[in-house]
């Protein structure tokens, strides 16, 4: 068995250290884990790695960190000038287990291989390593981080020049260059000649980043206004996000900014929190808990690499409500094109761009604004690649990107979603709201008065291992080939497969229906986890409507899937 014979390598090969051989060596008799361990490579996916810390091929440990990193050196040495070439990879980590002796992994093969790494002091966001590749013209970043998964993961994401994550054609490439990487010990290792090509970065830029993410608020004087009294609470869920949004915060004029003491610092365990995912309103419970004490306006939290943020508002009962990336996009949109007309800046082939699976709450506010609406795949870096193309062709002015699963972007400082700018602008319209005398919530409730009741829920069904893997697939199958022909007596009046490769888009495996009533349901894998994901959305003229509508297709899906598993 092909698993066997890996398992005896980095058992016996001279090359893996003893503390990993002592791993493996408790497991001879566990033949299920070793096959889950060794039965294929750790995949690069669409941007990196991706999986749970340990020993083996099929785990992310400095081994395996080592080979995807000579893969995109053997890659940007192939594909590059001497002059890209020699502009350098920017790194930078999170919080969690590992990820510093990953990042100084990644750095020394670079170096070991001919290539500069820039590395910051400590742990540093997603969005400033984005900014940072741009600000320092390097040709490629690299971030150790598994985003918002449990403590028991970690992850490795590479950016390419533009600052956003490597589109597939690059990382399809990279993922090549990986394969032919078949004898771990023939990776090059750092030596004395090679050492003064890890380059420690200073505090400029964060100075940097931090100016660019300030120069995006819309409405100074309003925050002079009101920054004393309006009460924010905080949490960088232990993660990256701690320093940099205190600090923005305070610059821009918010002064009352209260911090989850126990959220505050970094901890790879999370304080305890299982799932350290803003969506989910547990990872809020502390953050909740002490904005009910302090009286708090607004609630915000960040995943540990600090490119998503999770909102929670007081309700008109009292009490405080997380609100979705679809329903904050959609706010934010609207914020962003009455600040633009106030100061005469909103200009003609001004666009927003969402996802496919995001929502159409901030797409109506825009079209009804008269700004043009571009849908992407699923995956930032696709919001990034329009930025660029935006740029190079001068066909229009990007405004504003978002995605349903709590990532923004205000500015093209960085290429990838800002849980930093994003803070300060979601804490800025709040406030705004807040000088008319409104809640976040009601202004929230203003807009769907005016736009519609939207509504959007996901369901994530977990299927780890090769059973799992197998399951995805089959289930996708599935619906594919027996067509759907109404929901719950509602008519399906389109289907879009977009493994086709259709609207100019990318193939990517994602099926969506598109019912008589505006509503929609589109079904996918999960690019970072073993998950399969039903995105459902509706539109009602009440609230009541748009519930009971979204409830009967929810019914409808898990009656399906209940079926098939």
């Amino acid at each position: 068995m092909e698993y066997m014979k890996k398992y005896e390598e980095w058992i016996n090969k001279p090359y893996f250290d003893e503390k990993t051989k002592q791993e493996l060596e408790v497991l001879k008799d566990d033949k299920k884990e070793i096959e889950d361990r060794f039965y294929k490579d750790l995949e690069f996916g669409t941007a990196g790695l991706r999986g749970v810390i340990a020993a083996g091929t099929n785990r992310i440990n400095i081994y395996t960190v080592r080979r995807a990193t000579f893969g995109l050196a053997n890659y940007i040495i192939k594909n590059t000038t001497e002059e890209e070439k020699n502009r350098g990879v920017v790194i930078a980590h999170d919080n969690r287990h590992m990820s510093r002796e990953f990042c100084m992994e990644a750095a020394n093969t670079l170096a070991a291989c001919g290539i500069k790494a820039y590395i910051f002091d400590s742990l540093r966001t997603t969005p400033e390593l984005s900014f940072a590749v741009r600000n320092l013209h390097a040709i490629a970043g690299i971030v150790i981080t598994a985003s918002h998964n449990p403590t028991e993961y970690n992850g490795y994401k590479v950016y390419w020049e533009d600052g956003a994550q490597v589109m597939p054609h690059i990382a399809n490439a990279i993922t090549d260059e990986i394969n032919e990487i078949r004898d771990y010990s023939t990776i090059p290792t750092l030596t004395e000649e090679n050492k003064e090509l890890v380059i420690m970065l200073d505090q400029k830029q964060d100075t940097e980043f931090i100016e660019a993410v300030k120069s995006k608020v819309i409405r100074k004087e309003l925050i002079k206004e009101v920054g004393k009294d309006f009460k924010i609470v905080f949490t960088p869920l232990c993660g990256t996000g701690n320093v940099p949004i205190k600090r923005a915060l305070k610059e821009v004029g918010f002064e009352n900014v209260v911090v989850v003491k126990e959220e505050e610092m970094p901890d790879a365990n999370f304080a305890g929190i299982d799932y350290p995912n803003p969506e989910d309103k547990k990872a809020l419970t502390r953050g909740i808990d002490l904005a009910k004490e302090v009286g708090a306006d607004l609630v915000i939290a960040t995943d540990p690499d600090c490119d998503r943020v999770g909102v929670a508002v007081k309700t008109t009962s009292g009490e405080y409500a997380l609100l979705t990336g679809n329903q904050i996009g959609g706010m934010l949109t609207n914020y962003i094109i009455e600040g633009l007309k106030e100061n005469n800046k909103l200009k003609e082939n001004s666009t927003l761009i969402k996802t496919i699976v995001t929502s159409e709450f901030g797409a109506d506010i825009a079209k009804a604004n008269n700004v043009d609406v571009l849908n992407v795949l699923t995956g930032f870096k696709f919001i990034g690649e329009k930025i660029k193309s935006f740029e190079q062709n001068n066909e229009k002015t990007y405004m504003f990107g978002y995605e349903e699963s709590y990532g923004y972007l205000v500015g093209t400082h960085a290429r990838d979603k800002d849980g930093v700018v994003a803070a300060v602008l979601i804490s800025e319209m709040a406030a705004y709201y807040y000088s008319k005398g409104l809640s976040l919530y009601e202004g929230l409730v203003e807009l769907y008065k005016k736009y519609g009741f939207f509504k959007e829920e996901t369901i994530s069904l977990t299927l780890k291992g090769i059973e799992g893997i197998a399951k995805i697939k089959d289930i996708i199958a599935h619906f594919r080939e027996n067509g759907i022909d109404n929901v719950n007596k509602v008519k399906v009046v389109d289907i879009k497969d977009y493994a086709k490769g259709i609207d100019d888009l990318p193939k990517a495996e994602v099926l969506k229906y598109f019912l008589e009533d505006g509503s929609w349901i589109a079904v996918r894998p999960s690019g970072t986890e073993p998950k399969l994901k039903f995105y459902v959305a509706v539109k009602g003229e009440t609230e009541e409507m748009a519930n009971e509508k979204i409830t009967a297709i929810k019914t409808y899906i898990n009656n399906t899937v209940d079926k098939l598993m």
